[in-house]
């Protein structure tokens, strides 16, 4: 097989430490490695498969030669560099929401559209790590009874706000079994060790976050579904790894709940963990570090009026992984076949 020259836009980041990880592990064809970030990272050491890599700063030359790059960056650093790195003929794999929305931006996730991805144009967007994960899940579904319309609660862990939420939470639980006061939050509005924050994101206008939007937007250009109906209501919660979501869809035709199992049992990327009688369902504590969706509490939609067709699940995923940095070595991987 070829072997690619490959640049982490943002490496020293917690999705960007991962992708370094799942390169490794997926065994992806590198040639060479370059690893990008601020200027005050420069010099670093990181390893890749025990070799040791200088950590670069991110400047335009840095691109030169470089066939793909795995982007793990904020907005601002995304808008600055993805376009300087498709002029120098790489192709990025995005994982910030600048492109994700832009219809000349194929935004993948390889169980459910892999197809979009010969329609890039030297950019693939990423899609948010609760969309990827409930999409997994779901994407069976919907092929079984074409899905109309979600009803989501996504319990989003520390990890989602990367490595600052992940050393805050754990900060604050230490102060809390010492029996002293938690300091004042930086990375989440409020505590969140034994609380849960309703809010992700800046609210609009009718007051849905752009979290919670993100379902929605995303959900119907990764699906092809146009009409497709999200109502969503994220929380942050005080779980390191792995989102957790609670869905309940509404198909066009009537999916038994035997047929959702099977189906999810057969699906790429999923786990079918469902069994209440033995107390067996998914767990973000399961589902951390490793890369499979925890698909449960499969069961009927009680409240589904005469005529409607709908179940309810419980899904989780570790975010770090699937819902960011795996997700896009899969489709860097794809790229490369």
């Amino acid at each position: 097989m070829k072997s690619y020259n490959v640049a982490i836009l943002g490496a020293t980041g917690a999705v960007g430490q991962q992708m370094l990880q799942c390169l490794a592990e997926q065994d992806f064809p590198v040639n060479n490695l370059k690893l990008l970030a601020s200027a005050r990272s420069a010099g670093k050491i990181a390893q890749f498969k025990g070799e040791d890599v200088v950590i670069e700063e991110a400047r335009d030359e840095a691109f030169d030669g470089v066939d793909i790059v795995l982007g793990a960056a904020e907005n601002d650093i995304a808008k600055r560099f993805v376009p300087v790195a498709r002029e120098k003929g790489a192709v990025t794999v995005d994982n910030s929401s600048a492109y994700r929305l832009d219809p000349d931006v194929p935004l993948i996730i390889p169980e459910v559209n892999p197809e979009d991805i010969a329609k890039h144009n030297g950019i693939i967007a990423n899609p948010n790590c609760a969309t990827i994960i409930g999409l997994v899940a779901v994407n069976p579904l919907h092929k079984l009874g074409g899905i109309k319309r979600m009803v989501v609660s996504t319990y989003q862990a520390a990890s989602g706000a990367g490595v600052g939420g992940l050393r805050e939470l754990e900060a604050q639980m230490a102060r809390i079994s010492a029996g002293e006061k938690v300091e004042d939050p930086k990375a989440f509005a409020y505590q969140l060790a034994c609380n849960l924050i309703p809010q992700i994101g800046g609210f609009d206008e009718v007051g849905y976050t752009s979290e919670e939007m993100k379902m929605q937007n995303e959900g119907r250009k990764i699906m092809h579904l146009p009409d497709l109906r999200v109502n969503c209501t994220c929380v942050r919660v005080p779980v390191m790894r792995s989102h957790s979501e609670s869905i309940t869809l509404e198909f066009d035709r009537a999916v038994s709940v035997q047929a959702a199992r099977e189906a999810l049992a057969a699906a790429p990327g999923v786990k079918l963990v469902d069994d209440p009688a033995a107390q067996l369902y998914p767990m973000p504590f399961d589902t951390t570090d490793q890369d499979l969706i925890y698909v449960g509490r499969i069961r009927d939609d009680i409240s589904a009026g005469e005529g409607q067709h709908g179940l309810t699940l419980w899904c989780c995923g570790d975010q770090i992984r699937k819902g960011a940095a795996t997700n896009a070595v899969q489709i860097a991987k794809m790229l490369a076949e």
